[in-house]
C-alpha cells in the first residue's frame, strides 16, 4: 500500500509540474510567458531622462504673485514631442473623425467595415469596425475609382441651404465630434474601499467638437486685420508645419486619447504590447523638460538673456513694445524654428504657449507631492469657472519675455480657445531608464 501511495504522489506531482510552460519549468515559478519587449522612442518624440530639479522661480518674481515658489521635485523618465503639435498632425485627427462619421452614419456600406474575429457568434458582439486599410485604398471623398456613388450619400456632411457659399460642398465642421471614455483613476483610488461604487462610476465620457476655432485670430484682438489668418492658417498647406492653435484644453486631451488608440490599433494588428497612453504633460514635466537638464537657469537655452552672443533673439515672442517681427515672425513660426534646448526640444518657450494636464491653483506648490507632482481636477460642466482653470506654460508669440521663463505659470479656462495656445504630448517610459537591459 505504501508503494502504491508513493506512486500516486509522484503521478500527481508530475501533473502539477506539467502546468505552465509545457512542463519545461521543472516545477519552478518562472513567471508567465510573455513576448520580449524592447523600448522604442515614439516617432517625433525625444527621451527625457528621469531626475530631480528645483521647480519654481529662479529670477525675481516681478509680479509679486508668489505662485511659483521653489521646491525640489523628482520626475520619472518620459518621452515628449520634439515640437508643438502641428496643423498637419492635428488635421490627421480631424480627418479621421470626419471619415469615421461619414462612413458609419452616411455611407454605411459593408465593404468599408470588418467583423472582428469571434464576432456575434461567440460574444454577441454585433459591432462592425471600419476597415481603414480599405478606406486608404478607396478614398471616400474622391470621385475616382468608382467612388462617385458616395457623393449623394455625403450631402448630409455639408453645409445646407443659406449656409452654403457659391453652392460649394463644404464640410459642416459642427458635425465633427469625437466620443471617448477615460478611467478617472484618481477618483477610483479615493473610493477603492467604498463597496457601493461600481467601475462605471469612474469612467469619464465626453463628446468634443474637434475642429479648431479659426475665428480666434479675430476675437483675441480688437481692431486687428487678421482675416487672412482666419481664412488660411489651419487649411492652407503653407502653414502645415506651424503649431495648431484655436484648440481648447478638452480638444487637446481628446487628441491624446485618439493618438493612443490610433497607435494601439497598429500594435494590436501585430500582437505587440502597447506603449503607455499619450497625455498632456503635467506642469512639473513641462518645466523639467524645458530646463533641459540645466540648473537654476531662466530660459530653456540657459540665459539670463533672451539674445545670444550675436544679438539674435532666441525665441518667438513680443520684443520691446510691439516689434513683433524682430524675432523672425509677426505671428507663429515653423515648429522647428530657433535652436532646440539640451534635450532636443524646440520652442519650449515662445511661439505658442502650451496646455498642461495640471489644474491651476495659486498655492499648488505648497501641497503637491515632491515625487511626480501635479494637481488634477476633472471639472464638470456645472462647476464654477474657477475650477476649470488649467495651467498654461511656455509663453507665446504675442507675450513679453517674462512669460518665456521656465518657472512662469499662468492659466486659461479648459473650454477656451486662443490664437496663442497650442500643445504637445508626452508618454511615460515603462521602466527605470532607457539604457537598462531588458
Amino acid at each position: 500500500m505504501k508503494q502504491i501511495y508513493f506512486l500516486i504522489v509522484v503521478l500527481a506531482g508530475g501533473v502539477l509540474s506539467g502546468c505552465g510552460r509545457g512542463g519545461g519549468d521543472r516545477g519552478e515559478v518562472v513567471g508567465v510567458p510573455a513576448r520580449s519587449f524592447r523600448a522604442e522612442v515614439p516617432y517625433g518624440m525625444v527621451y527625457i531622462p528621469g531626475g530631480s530639479f528645483l521647480m519654481g522661480q529662479t529670477d525675481q518674481d516681478v509680479t509679486f504673485a508668489q505662485i511659483a515658489q521653489t521646491k525640489q521635485v523628482t520626475i520619472q523618465p518620459f518621452f515628449m514631442d520634439q515640437t508643438e503639435t502641428t496643423n498637419s498632425q492635428y488635421k490627421m485627427f480631424v480627418n479621421w473623425v470626419r471619415d469615421s462619421i461619414a462612413i458609419s452614419k452616411y455611407i454605411n456600406d459593408n465593404k468599408y467595415f470588418i467583423q472582428p474575429k469571434g464576432g456575434a457568434g461567440n460574444s454577441g458582439n454585433n459591432k462592425k469596425y471600419i476597415n481603414w486599410d480599405f478606406v486608404k485604398k478607396n478614398p471616400i471623398w474622391s470621385a475616382k475609382k468608382g467612388q462617385a456613388s458616395n457623393s449623394q450619400k455625403l450631402q448630409g456632411m455639408y453645409y445646407q441651404g443659406d449656409d452654403r457659399v457659391f453652392d460649394r460642398d463644404e464640410v459642416d465642421v459642427r458635425v465633427l465630434k469625437y466620443n471617448y471614455a477615460l478611467y478617472t483613476l484618481r477618483d477610483a483610488a479615493s473610493y477603492h474601499n467604498d463597496k457601493t461604487k461600481h467601475r462605471s462610476d469612474f469612467i469619464f465620457r465626453d463628446t468634443v467638437p474637434v475642429y479648431p476655432d479659426t475665428l480666434v485670430w479675430l476675437s483675441d484682438f480688437s481692431y486687428a486685420a487678421n482675416e487672412p489668418m482666419v481664412e488660411s492658417y489651419f487649411s492652407h498647406p503653407a502653414f502645415r508645419n506651424y503649431p495648431v492653435v484655436g484648440v481648447t484644453w478638452r480638444q487637446a486631451r481628446a487628441y491624446t486619447v485618439w493618438r493612443t488608440r490610433y497607435n494601439d490599433a497598429y500594435k494590436d494588428k501585430r500582437h505587440l504590447p502597447h506603449r503607455a497612453p499619450y497625455n498632456l504633460p503635467t506642469e512639473a514635466e513641462f518645466e523639467y523638460a524645458a530646463r533641459g537638464g540645466r540648473i537654476g537657469t531662466d530660459y530653456p537655452w540657459g540665459g539670463p538673456y533672451i539674445k545670444n552672443a550675436k544679438g539674435c533673439l532666441m525665441a518667438n515672442f513680443k520684443p520691446g513694445r510691439g516689434n513683433y517681427t524682430d524675432d523672425g515672425g509677426p505671428y507663429t513660426v515653423n515648429v522647428r524654428s530657433y535652436f532646440p534646448n539640451d534635450y532636443g526640444l524646440y520652442n519650449m518657450a515662445g511661439n505658442v504657449a502650451e496646455w498642461t494636464l495640471s489644474a491651476f491653483d495659486e498655492s499648488a506648490s505648497t501641497f503637491v507631492h515632491d515625487l511626480a507632482p501635479t494637481f488634477n481636477y476633472e471639472a464638470k460642466a456645472t462647476d464654477p469657472e474657477v475650477l476649470k482653470r488649467k495651467v498654461v506654460r511656455g509663453g507665446s508669440w504675442k507675450d513679453i519675455g517674462y512669460f518665456l521663463q521656465n518657472s512662469t505659470r499662468t492659466y486659461e479656462y479648459q473650454d477656451t480657445a486662443k490664437s496663442y495656445i497650442g500643445f504637445r504630448c508626452v508618454t511615460h517610459y515603462l521602466g527605470r531608464d532607457i539604457k537598462d537591459k531588458r
